[in-house]
């Protein structure tokens, strides 16, 4: 469905924060609101930040949240790789060294167990495939593998990865092909689709995937970065249709019952209601110049204005986890209110 944000709703959205006598940015040291109506939020001071002053290192990965341990898992393209927390903001470990630059991350319990997929862009040994871990970092699965087979339109840019409720693991190459491809549970290639191109039903930078389970039979949700929206396919790849437009180069996105948050890469996270309307904007950056700007210097972040946001994830209490895309590295946690 589409939508149109009409002028006199978006200044009270974008900018309104509730009066308790500060707003984002305006101390480092205390907890500032954002959001709007039932979706307001306090970002959190000093949530993440490591021991010492050291940094976390280039942020351009996913966040995802283990409802049963409570534990935040923050992906990076530093030698840290994955890092988890406390909900508190203490790092309580770093896992998978050898999976560094996740780019994207997707979380599943299976039986009694909960796996993470991750969609590593900018590893080293081997430099792009899907990994498959459990929550200590252990290699479960990788793809390609020797079950996989040929994979058209070459296995290069990988971007997103998501598992449908079947097990059937779903990967975009967003950077490279724009092609999605499905594997079986095991790695083995059952079919691809779509293309990069200017008709509706092609996209440009499949950045990210979600399964959408909302409507009935689930959906495979297509952030298609390029044309600033969402998109439903069923899970055989067939169109189904526009779900929101007009966003601001969305990346990512989580979903909480009926709601969904999209990480938008020009500085804000947007909260849309089941039809794909926006019902709150969060951390809206009024500075242009940090818009999708992975150079912002820690100094010059403002606590509770986003610059690139490019992961997030809510947990099952509708706190918002956000990583932005940042060379030094940023998470923040939104509590919600």
């Amino acid at each position: 469905m589409r939508f149109l944000i009409l002028p006199f709703l978006i200044a009270p959205l974008a900018f309104a924060h509730p009066d308790h006598g500060t707003k984002p940015g305006d101390d480092p040291g205390t907890a500032v609101k954002t959001g709007n109506g039932a979706w307001s939020y306090e970002a959190v001071p000093h949530w993440g930040e490591l021991p010492g002053g050291k940094i976390i290192g280039p942020t351009h990965g996913g966040v995802v949240v283990d409802d049963d341990s409570g534990l935040i898992y923050v992906s990076t393209d530093s030698a840290l790789s994955v890092l988890v927390y406390e909900p508190g903001g203490k790092l309580r470990d770093t896992i998978a060294p050898e999976c560094q630059g996740f780019h994207a991350m997707a979380i599943r319990k299976e039986g009694n167990k909960t796996a993470i997929y991750g969609a590593q862009l900018n590893g080293n040994n081997p430099p792009l495939r899907i990994c498959k871990i459990d929550t200590r970092g252990k290699l479960l699965l990788e793809i390609p593998n020797a079950s996989t087979g040929e994979v058209p339109g070459g296995w290069s840019g990988v971007t997103g990865v998501t598992v449908a409720p079947d097990g059937a693991i779903f990967a975009s190459m967003g950077y490279g092909s724009n092609i999605i491809h499905k594997f079986d549970e095991n790695g083995k290639l059952l079919k691809s689709f779509g293309s990069k191109g200017p008709d509706e039903k092609q996209f440009n930078t499949p950045h990210g995937l979600a399964i959408d389970t909302r409507f009935g039979d689930p959906r495979l949700l297509v952030v298609d970065r390029e044309k600033r929206r969402l998109v439903h396919l069923d899970l055989e790849g067939n169109w189904i249709g526009v779900h929101a437009s007009n966003l601001r180069r969305p990346c990512s996105v989580s979903i909480l019952g009926d709601t969904l948050a999209v990480a938008e890469l020009e500085s804000r996270v947007t909260i849309l209601d089941k039809t794909g309307t926006p019902v709150s904007f969060l951390g809206d950056n009024p500075d242009k110049s940090q818009w999708a700007n992975f150079g912002v210097a820690p100094q010059d972040m403002k606590l509770g204005i986003f610059t690139a946001p490019h992961g997030l994830s809510f947990d099952k209490a509708g706190n918002l986890y956000v990583q932005d895309w940042n060379k030094t590295g940023r998470v923040t946690k939104l509590t919600k209110l």
